[in-house]
């Protein structure tokens, strides 16, 4: 029955085809081009179009020559190259090629136009399809910037037979000798519009033409469509007999920049056959460093015991596309029944380096078996299947490094064996992270992923085989584990005829295995700075060090001799040395650890540095000082309603990353008590964030989730955990705390520090009497609220309380004093400070938004007093009551308290008193007159002052005593 319905299509067939048949012959076609000069822009473009010899030979015979156009300049008539080959079912294969001389770089549109398509396709209309011209295009993009161009070539021919009801696939073999990566689309065929121009023709989906039937498997609906990267265009499956168009694009791209793009129109012939196709085993893409030998079995299969036909197609057999030990396929016995099998050999060597893989098709074809009953009409199927090779740079061998002498004294000699490949433009890339790594490349991983840690330290040409890596000048750290490995990075200029044997693939190396190593450690290393308590004048942070590594005690001279400094910030550079702890480097002394008080926690980071001195010839001598590192500063990110979004950075000589961070959040129950909600992976090396929604996803602690509600705050702290990588430094692990914050979950806007100004006394300008009528005193403070905070965030404005705070003493913490309410019409705020005994004292101010969260404190400002105290130098006690007594002139201002003591000529001290008004009537301290004369005297005067235990006044001089 399948044979009855298989001649009656071939007749009806025929009979369509009959018409006219001799102006219909073009099945498809295609047009590349190739660069042929090294000095010119001299290229070779090709036509390379398939002709119906079953029903248009007149026609294709009469096609001696086509007429193509570059851009606008044509037509340019090239004759047809013989001799013209026949590739089976029916169809020829003419080739149409000139030269032509690009006038400079640009992007170039070639094309050509045929007369006659073979008629009645199906896809195609309006009918009869054979009074429609064959367009076809090419575009070429000649840019100096992205270097010499050819564009792909299609080896595989555009006509195989289809079958009703079977998985048709076609592949069109592109290779691309320069190694630029290729991608496919489907568009929609052409017919011409005017000279070098063309337009679509009336085109359908082949599977709109016919009835939807199911695909091979027997699924619906049936397919129709090309794989973007492979370029197998798939049709599952035909319904309908006879013949289709289809034009898909093979898009060239370079550095991710089109180059370039080639059309094929193509012709697909479905019968109905009484046979079914062969199949091609499934070949695993392979991936291989230059000078692998590769050796792979191809195996095909038939089920109705078919004779098989196995061939393959590629650029690695051809020396023009892929030079120098090329490939080959051999098959142990063509036409075997049933099974055949191929061997594909391929030596790889240096020169078939390059980024994009090579494609190799193999090709399975049925011919009629000894069970065939009619074998005429028999009607041969393919199988098609791609095999992809990528062919990296093989791994750079036997990397070494050792300390290497340099100016900045830390540094490492990194050297490696010659390069297997020494490519023209091939660089050596050093990489290096902090600690070992343990990272294998499998074949199909070159360079090294990102999420490693390496980072590039320096490149050289292919043939150097030592860097040295001083970080830059800066110097490597000493303690720290270093990892090194080297990847090779290849060019892509394009290719060059004058170097046919260069691929200019590009692409990058297998990794080198990785030397580790680390500078021997002299120095002491900061280990923790850990914040204990959060407060704005008590805070208390603790720092801890290593002693220095290697230095065993009695090594150098004793003693020998910490110095702590600290810097206010993340990033303070501000350093002041705040201890000095002497240590002979004996066992079990606690001579590593400093607990720092009395800071604002709330407000700031801080940064501790540690200098190492020992004694050489009976002095203190610096040997080095450790890398800072800061405390943890923890702060709020704007977050959506009903969460709190944190966000935490600590400026560390150690790394942070790769750890899981801890989180806490103070107990609802329990104030000033931490559960801990949440263990965070972090990954990124600067700042690590959580979002807490109430829940307490930390349970060995037991949970204490909530419901965070916008009208409450929460009080947070996170532990950061951290390492040196480095197995001198212990602990291996580090833990430190940040400081204390407490946030609300709308505050995604937090009050800003108001900027505080406090009026001022201008000490030079006042006269002796100033402050005589004068009982209490009053400090006039104002302040604005700025709109934006020092990053550039917004402040809430939304201000509901401003609270002053006051201190009578500087470096005292101030107390809190009154709150004052913003005024209508912000931002200028003021506030009196009455009724005090002299203007000494400072002060700062917060701003409270409206869920009661207090912004940090403003700036500290400070106001100190004008004091007053000046003596005579005569007096005349004698009860006239006129200068009987002998005390400061006009009225001392701000005098806390007074030691006066008198002297005679002799020195004999004859009076003293504390009266702050002196108030000495010219008797001695039994109450006996003193003779006039000339006495002398002392006075230590102390001043009420914004200094706690300032430094008192000492007056000495001389008064006469007049009777």
């Amino acid at each position: 029955m399948r044979q009855s319905l298989q001649c009656i299509f071939l007749f009806l067939l025929l009979a369509a085809l009959a018409h006219d048949a001799s102006a219909t012959h073009v099945r498809a076609g295609e047009i590349t081009a190739r660069r042929i000069s090294s000095n010119s822009l001299t290229y070779e473009i090709t036509l390379t179009a398939y002709f119906d010899m079953q029903n248009g030979r007149p026609a294709a015979d009469a096609q001696v020559d086509v007429s193509f156009y570059v851009g606008d300049v044509g037509p340019i008539v090239v004759p047809r190259k013989l001799p013209i080959v026949d590739i089976g079912n029916n169809t020829t294969r003419n080739e149409y090629t000139f030269v032509y001389t690009f006038p400079a770089p640009g992007r170039f549109v070639i094309s050509t136009a045929l007369q006659n398509r073979n008629n009645n396709v199906l896809n195609i209309s309006p009918p009869p399809t054979q009074e429609i011209d064959f367009f076809i295009r090419s575009t070429l993009v000649i840019n100096a910037a992205l270097g010499l161009n050819r564009t792909p070539v299609l080896l595989n021919p555009p006509i195989d037979l289809a079958a009703v009801g079977q998985r048709y696939i076609h592949n069109p073999g592109a290779f691309d000798a320069d190694g630029d990566s290729l991608a496919y689309r489907l568009v929609t065929p052409q017919r011409s519009a005017a000279a070098g121009r063309g337009r679509d023709v009336q085109y359908v989906d082949p599977n709109k033409v016919q009835p939807e039937g199911p695909t091979e498997n027997g699924t619906f609906p049936p397919t129709f469509s090309i794989n973007a990267i492979t370029g197998d265009l798939i049709w599952d499956a035909p319904a309908i007999p006879g013949y289709y168009n289809v034009a898909f694009i093979v898009e060239e791209w370079r550095n991710g920049v089109k180059i370039g793009e080639i059309v094929r129109e193509m012709q697909i012939i479905v019968l109905e056959v009484n046979n079914d196709r062969p199949r091609l085993d499934s070949i695993p893409d392979l991936c291989v460093e230059a000078g692998t030998n590769i050796r792979q079995t191809i195996t095909a299969t038939d089920k109705n015991g078919d004779r098989l036909t196995l061939t393959s197609i590629s650029g690695v057999y051809q020396n023009a596309l892929v030079p120098a030990q090329n490939g080959n396929f051999t098959v142990g016995q063509q036409n075997a029944l049933g099974q055949v099998t191929g061997v594909f050999n391929w030596q790889t060597g240096c020169n078939h380096i390059r980024l994009e893989p090579y494609d190799v098709l193999f090709k399975v074809e049925d011919n009629a078996g000894p069970n065939f009953p009619n074998p005429s009409l028999f009607r041969k199927l393919v199988d098609i299947r791609t095999f992809k090779i990528r062919v990296y740079g093989p791994k750079p061998q036997n990397v070494r490094a050792e300390p290497a002498v340099d100016p900045s004294g830390q540094a490492f000699r990194v050297s490696w064996s010659s390069y297997e490949c020494q490519i023209p433009g091939a660089q050596i890339v050093v990489y290096r992270r902090e600690g070992c790594s343990n990272y294998e490349a499998d074949a199909c991983q070159p360079g090294l992923p990102v999420g490693l840690g390496y980072q590039e330290v320096g490149r050289v040409a292919v043939g150097e085989t030592s860097f040295v890596d001083n970080n830059n000048g800066q110097g490597l750290r000493r303690g720290i584990n270093y990892s090194y490995r080297l990847v090779v990075e290849f060019p892509r200029p394009g290719a060059l005829p004058t170097e046919p044997n260069r691929l200019n693939g590009g692409g990058t190396s297998l990794p080198s295995s990785e030397f580790c190593l680390d500078l021997p450690q002299m120095m002491p290393v900061i280990t923790n700075v850990t914040v204990d308590s959060t407060s704005q004048t008590r805070g208390v942070v603790t720092v801890r060090w290593t002693r220095p590594l290697g230095v065993a005690p009695g090594t150098l001279e004793g003693p020998s001799q910490y110095r702590l400094f600290r810097a206010t910030g993340l990033n303070g550079t501000d350093f002041t040395q705040i201890a000095t702890i002497n240590t002979n480097l004996q066992p079990g002394v606690a001579d590593t650890v400093f607990v720092d008080r009395g800071l604002n926690t709330t407000a700031n980071a801080y940064r501790y540095r540690i200098d190492y001195y020992f004694t050489s010839n009976g002095s203190l001598v610096k040997l080095d000082e450790a890398e800072p590192a800061s405390s943890v500063r923890l702060e709020q990110q704007g977050s959506p309603t009903r969460q709190v979004q944190l966000a935490w950075t600590a400026n560390v000589p150690w790394d942070n990353t790769n750890q899981r961070h801890r989180v806490y959040r103070e107990s609802r129950t329990q104030p000033g008590v931490f559960n801990q909600i949440a263990e965070v992976q972090v990954q990124g090396p600067e700042t690590f964030t959580y979002t807490d929604d109430g829940t307490d996803r930390f349970s060995a602690d037991g949970t204490q989730s909530v419901t965070l509600s916008a009208d409450s705050t929460y009080c947070y702290r996170v532990e950061t955990v951290g390492s040196y990588n480095s197995a001198r430094i212990r602990p291996s692990l580090l833990y430190n705390f940040s400081q204390i914050i407490c946030v609300s979950p709308l505050d995604t806007t937090k009050p800003c520090p108001p900027v505080l100004m406090l009026d001022t006394l201008d000490c030079s300008t006042l006269t002796p009497d100033a402050f005589c009528s004068q009982t209490t005193f009053t400090n006039n403070l104002s302040w604005t609220y700025p709109a934006q905070n020092a990053a550039g965030g917004d402040c809430d404005p939304n201000i509901v309380e401003y609270k002053i705070y006051y201190a009578r003493f500087e470096g005292e913490e101030p107390k809190y004093l009154a709150s004052v309410l913003p005024p209508p019409t912000p931002p200028a705020m003021t506030y009196a400070h009455t009724n005090l005994s002299s203007f000494a004292g400072c002060y700062y101010v917060t701003a409270v938004n409206r869920f009661g969260n207090e912004s940090a404190p403003s700036n500290i400002v400070c106001k100190d007093n004008c004091p007053q105290f000046a003596l005579p130098n005569v007096f005349t006690p004698n009860n006239d009551g006129k200068n009987d007594v002998f005390k400061p002139l006009n009225c001392p201002s701000f005098v806390e308290t007074v030691e006066f003591r008198v002297f005679n000529r002799w020195g004999t001290k004859v009076f003293e008193t504390t009266d702050v008004g002196v108030n000495w009537n010219g008797k001695n301290s039994a109450g006996q007159d003193l003779p006039a004369g000339q006495y002398y005297y002392e006075a230590v005067v102390r001043f009420e002052s914004v200094r706690p235990n300032s430094e008192p006044l000492i007056l000495k001089g001389w008064v006469q005593l007049l009777r």
